[in-house]
């Protein structure tokens, strides 16, 4: 057997073999065998038929394929052990010439990754403070978390909440109905439909009216249908926000002694949140800066179709649908989603690998004293369930899955720590002062750790 081997881009390699007929006639005994087992031909009993009436009685063509179709996976085989190839994929195959058999094989190998001067690499840190303006939302949004509805009897103003008989009729088909709907009339929002929300304003309480009504494009056979909602008004309420003041912030939550103190604590609220916020976007900064700086990332193109299938397996799941079923929902072929899904799986797979590379040039380990510890963590904040939860993380997979997990947050530390040395020395610092390591957003490192099925 002659076997070449070349180099492909996108970490691939290109097998040319051909097959010695001695190979070829094997395999055309065995492809005979196998056949005259299960094909009737006259006058013979199953297995017995001579190998020259069986190609005669099938015809030539279908013994050859049956060879081929045993012959390539060993002469496959064979080429891979004795040049070394280390796949990680199926191969694709191509048949040259079937007598002599030579066929061509493009295999996915090993990714090629080269991280570079990583040392040399820098990323600033970016800070902000909460703004006044920020802290009087929240204070709004309190008011109206906390607000009242109140009947009043006056005509219907946006922002105001009905109640109502609600009845849509479009192209003589009934839409929508219900006796009793109680209906938030936002500003600027649609309603039900375009144009219902703005018939309304206006009526008063027992007033029926009738609305004209227009359904949204793309909406089904209804699509930008015409018609009418009729709706009776059966009560009117407003929305009465409490005043801003210490009286309010006594009733908020478990209650604070002034507004001054509740917007110290929504200030600092805020500013952990920013703080948070800067952190993630920082170490999310840190590993696109990694991937951009690496003299070489070289992969197969199977790793991102298998993220890709991780990746609408996942979005099928969250809506309790199989892949099909979600297509079918989202109304897009296999081929639209690969093509809009493509762009973030190469990403992931190029993060993901150069991320890898990372944690066996700094050589990161995780002890399993530290996996022990993160369960327990798991365990505890799992209340009531916290047995069940237990034994789940005593299963091999997910005791493995947290150990991958604590790798790569451990990875994506030291890469903070390369990339803004000051800042690593500052954390260190204020660490040793509170004697309590700092709470560590894991969201970005979570995202870019999803591995390839």
């Amino acid at each position: 057997m002659k076997v070449s081997t070349q180099r492909l881009p996108e970490s691939q390699v290109l097998l040319e073999i051909e097959v010695d007929p001695a190979q070829m006639e094997q395999s055309l005994n065995k492809a005979y065998r196998r056949l005259a087992k299960n094909v009737e031909v006259p006058g013979f009993r199953k297995g017995k038929t001579p190998r020259n009436i069986l190609e005669r009685h099938l015809g030539r063509d279908r013994l050859v394929h049956e060879a081929i179709d045993i012959l390539i996976p060993e002469a496959y085989n064979q080429a891979m052990d004795d040049h070394d190839v280390d796949a990680i994929g199926q191969p694709s195959v191509e048949v040259v010439t079937e007598e002599p058999l030579s066929f061509k094989a493009t295999v996915p190998v090993r990714p090629t990754v080269d991280l570079g001067d990583y040392q040399a690499l820098r990323v600033e840190r970016t800070a902000s403070e909460p703004d006044e303006a920020d802290v009087d939302n929240a204070i709004e949004e309190l008011r109206q978390r906390y607000a009242v509805q109140q009947p009043v009897e006056r005509v219907v103003k946006t922002g105001d909440i009905i109640r109502a008989d609600v009845r849509i009729v479009i192209e003589d088909e009934e839409v929508y109905k219900d006796e009793d709907a109680e209906i938030r009339l936002r500003d600027g929002a649609t309603i039900l439909l375009p144009g219902f929300a703005e018939g309304v304003v206006g009526a008063k309480k027992g007033e029926t009216r009738e609305i004209k009504v227009t359904t949204p494009e793309g909406e089904g056979k209804l699509a930008g249908k015409t018609g009418i909602a009729s709706v009776t008004i059966q009560e009117v309420k407003e929305e009465v926000l409490p005043e801003a003041n210490d009286q309010f912030a006594s009733e908020v939550g478990e209650g604070f002694a002034s507004l001054e103190a509740l917007k110290n604590k929504l200030r600092d609220d805020l500013l952990d949140r920013i703080k948070s916020q800067a952190e993630e976007r920082f170490r999310n900064e840190a590993v696109e800066a990694l991937a951009k700086n690496a003299a070489t990332v070289e992969f197969p193109p199977v790793l991102v179709e298998r993220e890709i299938e991780r990746e609408l397996e996942e979005q099928a799941r969250a809506t309790g649908q199989t892949v099909e079923a979600y297509l079918e929902l989202i109304k897009k072929t296999p081929e639209q989603i690969k093509e809009d899904l493509t762009p973030t799986a190469t990403e992931r797979v190029r993060r993901f690998l150069v991320l890898s590379k990372l944690t066996e040039e700094e050589e990161i380990t995780v002890e399993s004293s530290e996996v022990d510890a993160e369960v327990e963590k798991l365990v505890e904040s799992a209340g009531e369930h916290s047995e069940r939860m237990r034994q789940l993380f005593s299963q091999q997979g997910a005791r493995g899955s947290i150990e991958s997990s604590l790798v790569t947050k451990k990875t994506v530390d030291r890469l903070t720590a390369l990339v803004d040395p000051d800042g690593a020395a500052a954390a260190e610092a204020d660490t040793t002062e509170e004697d309590e390591p700092a709470d560590e957003p894991e969201e970005a490192a979570a995202a870019i750790t999803k591995e390839e099925s």
